[in-house]
């Protein structure tokens, strides 16, 4: 059921206008690490103006955050980035801030053509779609005329692909609020728990010498094949009893290679093996103690050659904890309930293997969630796409839930 107030929100949605700045954020090729980042910030910071909501837009101090011992990593370098917010109503704690990243991996497809019902290009997935959802739910609110009881927040960050220095900052700076949904692309599922995940760089020792007498040396490679047995064990462990939220996947906490590099001549032995790959951290495992389980499976491998000539193990770029939302927290019930209200069946609850902006909020304190359009399967994909219809029913949710956590 919805109320008076809620039907007037409602009944302000501009579907033309939510579609019209999709396409005007997918065209801004806001990969991290570019300057598009910092355009796509000052356009969502001139959108928010435009609304009529107070707006927060400034400069990182980009040495302050990565020099903060909780800062969370970055993959990319960076001279310049900023922070964006909008709010609301009047001063207070935010009843609801809407989170979404502005952020794009590499990619070629920025035309943000439609077509069926589709449109199509890098950043429609994710998550342009759902911070376009969150604008026409903020322009809606706003165009009814009512007036909320507490705030409403709005923040578009960057730097969420790579370890996120854009929500670590908004939140460093002293934006908070009651909950948080964040609009990442859940296939009309409801995501209230993202595993974590770490990125590792193993560097294996050989022994050179030519390749004729390879018997007189020690191939990086043949003891890579060593490690990647013990990292298959690892894997098949740590996934023997997953999370009761995440035991729909094959994979709950999935370990692999992803690069590898070694040798620097077809007929020497190589001495020396780079491998890089991405290690699922367990919902409410620590990062240091999910660190210390890999480091002990490599070190513990019975070979006499790596007992001798240990394996060196890093871990570069970004470190993503997992989080979850608190058990019986009234913001699951509420964003289920709305998304009934709003026209769509009762949306399946489960988490997600990946990491995100939620365990930034969670581990500030605040209650977040996951729900927005799109599916993940396609984020980062050749073939990455949004059905605008999902696009406008997630801008109706947002409208009403807005109101109904706020108003």
């Amino acid at each position: 059921m919805t109320s008076e107030a809620e039907r007037a929100v409602l009944a302000a949605i501009d579907d033309e206008r939510i579609i019209a700045d999709l396409r005007d954020l997918v065209q801004i090729p806001s990969v991290d690490g570019t300057a598009a980042e910092t355009v796509v910030q000052a356009w969502c910071a001139e959108r928010l103006g435009a609304l009529g909501v107070s707006v927060d837009h400034w400069r990182l101090d980009l040495e302050a955050l990565t020099s903060d011992p909780e800062f969370p990593g970055m993959e990319v370098e960076r001279d310049e980035a900023w922070g964006c917010v909008g709010l609301l109503g009047e001063d207070g704690t935010p009843g609801l801030i809407f989170n979404g990243h502005v952020d794009v991996v590499p990619g070629d497809a920025f035309e943000a053509r439609i077509e069926d019902g589709v449109m199509w290009g890098r950043g429609t997935c994710d998550m342009k779609g759902g911070v376009a959802a969150i604008l026409g739910a903020v322009a809606a609110i706003v165009a009814s005329g009512i007036r909320l009881l507490k705030p409403l927040a709005v923040h578009t960050v960057i730097g969420e692909e790579d370890g996120g220095l854009g929500a670590f900052a908004t939140l460093r700076r002293g934006h908070r609020g009651e909950a948080c949904l964040i609009a990442e692309p859940t296939a009309e599922a409801v995501i209230p728990a993202n595993a974590g995940s770490l990125t590792f760089r193993l560097e294996v020792p050989g022994l050179a010498t030519h390749g004729s007498t390879r018997s007189r040396g020690v191939s990086a490679i043949e003891k890579f094949t060593v490690i990647q047995h013990a990292l298959q064990e690892l894997e098949a462990k740590r996934n023997q009893d997953p999370h009761p939220l995440l035991t729909h996947l094959d994979l709950a906490n999935p370990l692999s290679v992803g690069t590898i590099s070694a040798g620097d001549w077809a007929s020497t032995v190589p001495d020396h093996l780079i491998a890089e790959g991405r290690y699922g951290v367990r919902l409410g495992e620590p990062l240091d103690e999910a660190r210390k389980v890999f480091e002990d499976a490599v070190a513990g491998i019975e070979d006499e050659w790596l007992r001798d000539h240990p394996v060196k193990v890093t871990w570069p770029g970004g470190a993503f904890a997992s989080g979850v939302l608190p058990d019986g927290d009234p913001l699951l019930t509420d964003t289920v309930q709305t998304v009934i209200d709003t026209g769509r069946p009762a949306p399946e609850v489960r988490g997600a293997p990946y990491g995100s902006d939620l365990r930034l909020y969670a581990a500030a304190g605040i209650p977040t969630l996951q729900y927005g359009p799109g599916d993940v399967r396609y984020a980062h994909a050749a073939d990455e796409h949004v059905v605008l219809a999902d696009v406008l029913h997630a801008a109706r949710t947002y409208a009403l839930l807005a109101v109904r956590r706020c108003g």
